[in-house]
């Protein structure tokens, strides 16, 4: 039902296009077969308008937040202004000065052009029209970009992708100053430039434009844009529906390991609309490239809403991409950051330009959620167009109203059966639980794993991506070998690795195919929020099954963390399980010793990146280490045995280069065992200042941990505290109704629920 479902969609919008598509050859007969000159309600049209610009004027000095912006934006210009045009020959990776004066200039085409329209002030549009002027001369003779790395090299970039970001901004400016240029002058850039330009990107580069990827997404949003400007039909079809018999191989992959279409062939914006994103609004490549594309996704929708309105775009999908802008804030940590699942560079945060779009564009056309006014009043900027305007008045009328952050799970894939990431989310704590699918070629090997915050500072880590993005001494602002080598490997995460390979041996092409299981998730009491799902393919023969909660406790200073990560296998193996807690260790309860030399733990799989600091023995039940960090103790207690070995080590071995950050982690082993079960709990506890030099509450309030049962049907778990209260957890493994009723007897006690869980 659901692929006829898309098929009639499909259907209904080519029609809607063919009927555009004569509907504009019947108006200019005389017009080229690709290029049409119909301009039925002026421009501006994309995505300020001209009624946008008369409101605009007529609140200027009265809208705060909207003067402030456009003040900043004026002052940008005007400093360009004076400088001169510099477009210079391409020459240099991310960070050169030719990637970052083509990078500044599409910036202010956009920013330049919106300001003619709003100040209505010529020497704007003469600086827009002389730019492009100026890039025409130059492109048509303009070879490819002289830097080989890309699998689809650019021209002004070293890859097509930052000529699709060129473009979509371009446009922009494009469409502010269409009605001051003369029709020879457009006739001029459309055919030196425009055309030429959406024609290389896509025409010339289908494993770039032909793909489910945000490159392709750019890539498609570029094309569409120019052609709403140009009115070409021809065009616009191609970027919502990508290029026709591009002689690709459906199953082709890219450099980065990545497949070009999707499972059905299919390519375009809405190819990329519909597979990448699941019905909850998740982006399987994860949040740091969810924001990347939601520009592309949500600026092409705006213009296609505002010249298109038939097409219903916003409405596509469910509305699947007004929903994207909320996952997305939800995917943010207290300080706004988001959450680095896959690759993901850590800081990149709601404040970045995408995101002021995505609040913006969200508001006006998503009932205007008073809720996001309060994220736009902390980005303290708006887009300078009718969205921006919507929320200006928006704030100017005291209608901002908190965000709320709750514990959410969102669901993975086209239809929201691959799996999904969960956020718990209980007073300032919040963990962060991945069990998606692999999330395209930026995923990493991290089935289950896990990260954990409070109040914004990490206290368990994931690492993120290896790169210093657009740092040009570092590998040229691109991804490092390492990405491959470590981040993406299994040990660099809170998951189980085993017998010392990655999940999936490290192979896109077998991740690719397999996705973790949820068994459920519970949010709806306030004292404990738990998340529970399975893994059976990331080592054939054996099931990862992790159950997570936060729980509130009257007898702790702030709710804690438990962690049970059950494994079954049909042979014995290693299992290595990290933590990767970030701070200064305080105390530990285990002897270790201490290498004169530092010798990295293995040789493949990421094991060569890590040093060993020391080694020990687990030498009672639970095995406890406590750490300092941002002013807090957190304290980790697991259940081991005497057989488990314990390693601290760090992050840094065979990294000549110093691309990666010398990081800590607690590793937990066991050798030679068939089944297994890692319980563990993590607390936040006490402070300490430097000013006042007092610690307090240094110590952790837990006693013991004791796995007090475990079988096919059930695993149960106790928590004592310093007073001697106990708590015991018990997660159903096999029935995850929540209208199951279970009797399980543990030694004396008889324990009797229905639901997934129990806890008291």
């Amino acid at each position: 039902m659901e692929l006829n479902k898309k098929a009639i969609i499909s259907a209904c919008l080519s029609v809607l296009l063919l009927g555009f598509v004569f509907s504009c050859k019947a108006q200019n007969e005389t017009s080229s077969k690709n290029t049409q000159s119909s301009n039925s309600g002026g421009h501006p049209k994309l995505i300020i308008t001209k009624a946008g610009v008369e409101k605009i004027r007529a609140e200027l000095g009265n809208i705060p937040i909207f003067d402030a912006t456009l003040k900043m934006a004026q002052e940008e210009v005007d400093a360009e202004i004076a400088l001169g045009i510099d477009t210079p020959i391409p020459k240099d990776f991310s960070g050169g000065y030719t990637h970052v004066r083509h990078k500044r200039n599409f910036f202010m085409l956009e920013k330049a052009g919106l300001l003619y329209q709003i100040l209505d002030d010529e020497k704007y549009a003469k600086y827009v029209k002389d730019m492009f002027f100026q890039y025409a001369a130059m492109y048509k003779d303009l070879p490819v970009h002289p830097q080989t790395r890309s699998y689809a090299r650019g021209k002004l970039f070293w890859q097509c992708l930052n000529d699709s970001n060129w473009l979509v901004y371009a446009s922009q400016g494009y469409d502010c100053i269409y009605e001051y240029l003369s029709p020879e002058e457009r006739e001029t850039l459309e055919t030196d430039l425009f055309k030429p330009f959406a024609d290389y990107i896509s025409i010339e580069n289908p494993q770039f434009y032909n793909r489910v990827h945000n490159h392709s997404t750019w890539g498609n949003a570029a094309v569409g844009m120019i052609a709403l400007v140009m009115d070409d039909a021809e065009l616009l079809h191609r970027a919502l529906y990508g290029i026709e018999n591009d002689g690709l191989d459906k199953n082709a992959k890219d450099n980065d390991g990545g497949f070009i279409k999707d499972p059905e062939g299919r390519a375009g914006f809405l190819a990329n609309l519909e597979e990448p994103f699941s019905p909850d609004g998740y982006y399987t490549e994860g949040p740091y490239y969810q924001r990347y594309a939601m520009y592309p996704f949500l600026i092409f929708s705006e213009a296609l809403n505002n010249v298109k309105p038939e097409l219903k775009i916003f409405e596509h999908k469910d509305g699947v991409l007004l929903k994207a802008v909320d996952a997305l804030l939800n995917l943010s940590d207290a300080d706004g950051d988001f959450f680095p699942l896959n690759d993901g560079q850590k800081g990149m945060s709601y404040y970045s330009k995408e995101l002021v779009t995505a609040v913006d564009i969200a508001y006006l056309h998503g009932g205007k959620n008073a809720g996001l006014l309060s994220i736009a009043e902390k980005q303290n900027r708006v887009l300078l167009d009718d969205s921006g305007l919507a929320i200006a008045l928006g704030i100017k009328n005291g209608e901002a109203k908190p965000f709320e952050k709750k514990s959410v799970n969102l669901s993975d894939g086209p239809d929201g059966k691959q799996g999904g990431v969960a956020v718990l989310r209980n007073d300032d704590l919040e963990v962060v639980f991945k069990y998606a699918a692999q999330g395209l070629s930026h995923g990493h090997y991290d089935k289950l794993s896990f990260s954990m915050y409070e109040n914004g500072q990490e206290v368990i880590q994931d690492y993120g991506l290896a790169r210093f993005v657009n740092i040009e001494q570092k590998g040229g602002g691109n991804y490092l070998k390492e990405n491959k080598t470590w981040a993406k490997q299994t040990i660099a995460h809170n998951t189980i690795t085993q017998n010392g390979k990655s999940h999936f041996q490290g192979k896109y092409e077998i991740g690719s195919k397999h996705h973790s299981v949820l068994d459920f998730y519970d949010f709806s009491n306030d004292q404990i929020k738990v998340v529970s799902a399975h893994e059976a393919n990331a080592y054939p023969g054996t099931i990862l099954h992790r159950t997570m909660a936060v729980i509130s406790d009257k007898d702790f200073e702030k709710p804690y963390v438990l962690d049970i990560m059950r494994v079954t296998s049909d042979k014995a193996n290693q299992y290595d399980f990290p933590y990767y807690f970030l701070g200064q260790v305080m105390e530990t309860n285990f002897k270790y010793q201490t290498p004169e030399v530092l010798k990295p733990l293995g040789a493949k799989h990421g094991y060569q990146h890590l040093f060993v600091e020391a080694q020990g023995q687990a030498n009672q039940e639970n095995v406890k280490l406590s750490w300092l960090n941002a002013g807090r103790f957190h304290t980790l207690t697991t259940v081991t045995d005497n057989q488990d070995e314990v390693f601290l080590t760090r992050i840094g071995a065979a990294d000549p280069e110093f691309n990666l950050r010398k990081e800590p982690a607690l590793m937990l082993r066991k050798s030679q065992t068939k089944d297994a079960v890692f319980a563990s709990v993590i607390e936040s506890h006490g402070s300490y200042s430097p000013v006042s030099e007092n610690a307090v509450n240094s110590h952790s309030n837990i006693t013991k941990i004791e796995v007090i049962h475990n079988d096919a049907n059930y695993t149960a778990v106790s928590i004592m505290d310093l007073q001697g209260h106990s708590k015991v957890f018990i997660v159903s493994n096999k029935t995850a109704s929540k209208e199951a009723n279970h009797k399980l007897k543990i030694h004396d006690d008889t324990f009797q629920w229905t639901g997934s869980y129990y806890f008291k």
